[in-house]
């Protein structure tokens, strides 16, 4: 998968992308990052890339001409998407990223300032997506959890797949509660159905935990359809 981010701050991405599954995945070429930098693409002496809205208002937009001009200047791979990380956009989920990992290509657009010229929008960018009911400094960050979550699912980046499937959400629930040595830990002790053996008992026990702690902590991922 080739992975483009068009950011004022490539810099943000140094360490991301050098450590950890990531990491290696980009040094195995599972996937490739590439990173454009949209002041590169004005024509201005001052490099100028926001300015002021139209109809007053508080902070400055990005303008269109660097932006667009920075995508276009992208190959261009058969199954494609142009995604704007923006608050404005649908809610990041784990299906989402699944469908996200079936493409050949994502390019990333970061917003900055107090966002993006309305018509990135609606002519370049090809979805929007944010990372919830929040606002951040800037678009890197959430790029950078999108890029996490796709590329690991990328078939190479988790040695052992099987545990891809045993995680929180997909199931549509949270996870079930883990232990690992010491059995005791301070007076805690681990629940005895895991030291058991009987593994038909342990796999009612979690499915058991992971519906009670759905129910508790995220009442709503029992009634939606994208998980």
């Amino acid at each position: 998968m080739r992975i483009d981010v068009v950011t004022l701050f490539p810099e943000f991405f140094t360490s991301p992308l050098s450590t950890s599954l990531l990491g290696k995945a980009i040094a195995r070429n599972i996937a490739s990052v590439h990173l454009t930098n949209p002041r590169d693409f004005t024509t201005d002496k001052h490099h100028r890339v926001d300015d002021e809205p139209y109809g007053g208002g508080v902070g400055m937009l990005m303008k269109p001409e660097p932006l667009f001009a920075a995508v276009e200047s992208l190959p261009v791979l058969a199954r494609r998407e142009v995604i704007l990380l923006t608050p404005q956009g649908d809610r990041l989920h784990q299906n989402l990223l699944k469908e996200l990992a079936t493409y050949d290509q994502l390019v990333l657009i970061c917003g900055s300032y107090e966002g993006v010229d309305e018509r990135v929008c609606q002519h370049l960018a090809t979805r929007e997506i944010s990372l919830g009911d929040f606002v951040l400094t800037c678009g890197e960050i959430p790029a950078i959890a999108l890029i996490n979550g796709v590329v690991r699912l990328l078939p190479g980046t988790v040695g052992k797949t099987e545990s891809l499937k045993l995680e929180s959400f997909e199931s549509g629930l949270l996870d079930y509660p883990q232990y690992t040595r010491p059995q005791n830990f301070r007076g805690w002790e681990v629940p005895e159905v895991l030291l058991s053996g009987n593994h038909a008992h342990i796999a009612a026990w979690r499915e058991q935990q992971q519906r009670q702690r759905t129910s508790d902590r995220r009442p709503d991922l029992l009634d939606r359809d994208e998980l």
